[in-house]
């Protein structure tokens, strides 16, 4: 499943203390196992990522925080087949912070402008 997501242009960074943290870099969507972006990481972008298409993070990843600084609106979803029978909520692009997720996110979805 890894390969699966490093071509999907997906990355995963460590989590273990003194590992350097991941980088949400602009046009990029990010999220850590922990709150106020701590924890190991997970990034994705546009660069290999469809519109419209529900991404599942990876099994063991549940997110805690993340930061979209997409242009385009994520929606975050509990379950990880972006289902709205449970938790879901859209974060507006451009700069979206959010420390302290309001449940723990495990897929996302990127929408059209």
């Amino acid at each position: 499943m890894v390969a699966v997501l490093v071509g999907a242009g997906l990355a995963i960074g460590g989590g273990s203390a003194g590992a350097e943290a991941i980088r949400c870099e602009r046009g990029e969507f990010c999220a850590w196992m922990a709150e106020s972006f701590r924890g190991a990481g997970f990034r994705m972008s546009l660069e290999t990522l469809n519109p419209g298409e529900c991404v599942a993070l990876p099994e063991t990843f549940d997110g805690r925080s993340f930061v979209n600084r997409m242009r385009r609106a994520v929606t975050v979803y509990q379950g990880r087949s972006c289902s709205t029978e449970g938790e879901f909520d859209t974060y507006p692009g451009g700069g979206t912070y959010v420390p302290e997720a309001p449940f723990v996110v495990r897929a996302v979805q990127v929408w059209e402008n």
